[in-house]
């Protein structure tokens, strides 16, 4: 399994930008499915977007589609979330996840490892 370490998430005004980062450790990064999770107070956790081992495929959630983008850098083990005119309603904790890359990312729903979560607030 791999640790994660998220970071970047913060304060921001609606229409901003932000750029959230997980770091992981081990060798078996480029292995795994990563992706984005979110969850809001009184909320199910969400999958918003996610990446296949080499990043040659992704996937968003509708409210992600043309806002967010994710992406992977394999050679320094981070998995990466840049998130575009953001709205009050993508306050949320967002998580860091890996999966089995033998699993769908569409979204992704087997989850082996989990990152502590960044808060990410949206203020209008």
């Amino acid at each position: 399994q791999v640790q994660l370490v998220e970071s970047g998430g913060s304060l921001v005004q609606a229409g901003g930008s932000l750029r959230l980062s997980c770091a992981a450790s081990g060798r078996t990064f480029s292995t795994y499915n990563m992706g984005w999770f979110r969850q809001a107070p009184g909320k199910e956790r969400e999958c918003v977007a996610a990446t296949t081992r080499a990043g040659g495929s992704t996937y968003y959630a509708d409210s992600a589609k043309g806002r967010f983008t994710i992406s992977r850098d394999n050679a320094k083990n981070t998995v990466y979330l840049q998130m575009n005119s953001l709205k009050p309603e993508d306050t949320a904790v967002y998580y860091c996840a890996a999966g089995p890359s033998t699993t769908s990312i569409a979204p992704m729903r087997v989850i082996t490892s989990w990152g502590q979560g960044t808060q990410v607030t949206v203020s209008s």
